[in-house]
């Protein structure tokens, strides 16, 4: 920000005891004029900066407590061309730079209206909603309203994420309301849309995709749905190299898998040495200690090590049902030794990993059943084992083993189709969570295909077998060191 000429601010508004001093300062060029009884001290930058920095202060000079309503208060902000929508005592159209002030005649604050900025009010959520659903009329610019569809899914977020009585509570509130603002007609429609949501009123005045699930009683999260398919146009735009699988049985297959299970439970934090991993899973050893931490290593090997079962792929699964079921017979064999997560059964409990909050437990069947949809347009069997390891570990749908589960289900689309498995050692871990977080957080899908190449390619130049050439090659790779201890994996230059 340029700073200001002869101590006057930024901003400067008109009129008063001031007006003289300010055309004094305006023939000197200490000022410039940018609209009615509005100047500015920078000189140097566009003018609509300098009213975008100053926005309310500029709209409560030409509209003093007035009420930021409609399209402004339903977004939170200004239109993409600068239009603030407001309600005051008269009707006003103002245009400055940066600015297009739009007030239309109608009630001052009323019941739950919050204090806003600069002395301005800002509508309540109920009002908000009614104003949104009135006949808009504007000409040219924004339109004042957001629309039917906008509210629907407004009120179905606020339903998904404060529950049935939070939409009560705006109803009832919408109806004291309704009157003062003559909104009989919006009200009409807002109960309507309450209703159909909360399955008491016919669905049929819904028109969004999460609205209409919800309506039909398998809702799912909209944000999740909208990251699947952000991930399934970029997967669609990579190409990695094809990396077909020679082992198909016999000891480097049982290596491999073998490998696949431990790994899959070391980044988990069940923590054995190698040789006592090996003889859980070959010898059946079970450390008296540890007899649960021992049966998630079995139960991942039991997935991984059986050809049966990786030989029928979800994506070939005939029917979103089809998929949840295996996804659940899956988990019933994986977490088997712990019966207090319920193996089997659905998330009964949020869950988070950091600050990552994973979907809802009454969301998880709809959101799989979305994400399988568009799994099954993917053409290549890594497009397919990336979005279904994304798809399980985004959704998180059971109390425990969801990471596990993701790359079993993520390594069986790649064994069927006869391509690499995507092996995640120990030394990757945070580069596999990085990938994860990149395309959780911050819609970035890059960093978690980079990643997944780099460790099928990784898991493409060991060699399985026999056993201590594994081993050897493993170890060479750094791939048993624990990530934080600050190694980096070593994949061989030839590798491909």
């Amino acid at each position: 920000m340029a700073k200001s000429r002869a101590g006057w601010p930024e901003i400067v508004f008109g009129g008063g005891s001031a007006s003289s001093r300010i055309s004094r300062a305006v023939a000197r060029g200490d000022l410039a004029k940018i609209g009615p009884a509005l100047y500015t001290s920078n000189l140097k930058d566009p003018p609509e900066r300098a009213v975008e920095r100053h926005r309310w202060a500029v709209i409560a000079h030409y509209a003093p407590n007035a009420v930021v309503t409609h399209r402004t208060a339903f977004d939170g902000r200004p239109a993409q061309d600068g239009t603030v929508f407001m309600t005051g005592p008269v009707g006003k159209r103002l245009d400055v730079p940066g600015l297009r002030l739009r007030m239309e005649k109608g009630p001052g604050p009323l019941a739950g209206d919050q204090p806003f900025v600069n002395g301005l009010t800002i509508a309540s959520e109920p009002r908000l909603l009614l104003e949104n659903l009135g006949i808009a009329r504007e000409r040219g610019g924004a339109c004042r309203t957001v629309g039917r569809e906008a509210v629907e899914q407004r009120l179905e977020t606020i339903l998904r994420s404060r529950g049935e009585t939070a939409l009560n509570v705006v109803r009832d509130q919408a109806r004291v309301l309704a009157p003062a603002l003559g909104a009989a007609r919006a009200l009409t429609q807002l109960d309507a849309l309450i209703g159909a949501l909360l399955r008491s009123r016919p669905a049929n005045v819904l028109v969004g995709a999460a609205a209409r699930a919800r309506a039909g009683g398998l809702p799912f999260d909209p944000e999740r749905v909208e990251r699947f398919e952000l991930l399934a146009r970029s997967l669609q735009t990579v190409t990695p190299p094809l990396r077909p699988d020679p082992i198909v049985a016999g000891p480097a297959f049982e290596n491999l898998a073998f490998f696949d299970a431990y790994f899959s439970n070391y980044i988990e934090g069940t923590e054995f040495g190698v040789d006592e991993a090996h003889a859980i899973v070959f010898e059946g050893v079970i450390p008296e200690q540890r007899p649960a931490d021992a049966h998630d290593v079995l139960g991942t090997y039991r997935l991984v090590g059986d050809t049966t079962w990786l030989d029928r792929t979800a994506s070939a699964d005939r029917t979103a049902s089809d998929f949840l079921d295996r996804l659940k017979e899956a988990h019933q064999t994986l977490m088997g030794g712990r019966p207090e997560v319920g193996p089997g059964q659905w998330k009964t409990r949020p869950n988070q990993a950091g600050g990552t909050r994973f979907v809802e437990s009454e969301l998880v069947p709809g959101t799989l059943e979305r994400g399988w949809e568009s799994l099954r347009r993917l053409r290549t069997a890594f497009q397919r084992a990336a979005m279904m390891m994304f798809l399980i570990t985004e959704t998180h749908p059971f109390n425990d083993g969801n990471g596990r589960l993701a790359r079993a289900f993520m390594n069986a689309e790649l064994v069927e189709a006869g391509e690499r498995r995507i092996i995640i050692p120990t030394v990757y871990r945070e580069d596999y969570l990085g990938g994860l977080r990149a395309l959780s957080r911050q819609d970035n899908p890059s960093p978690f295909l980079l990643m997944l190449d780099q460790a099928q390619r990784f898991t493409a130049s060991v060699r399985w077998e026999p056993y201590a050439a594994a081993l050897a090659d493993l170890t060479a790779a750094n791939a048993l060191a624990p990530g934080e201890a600050g190694g980096r994996l070593r994949i061989p230059r030839t590798a491909v």
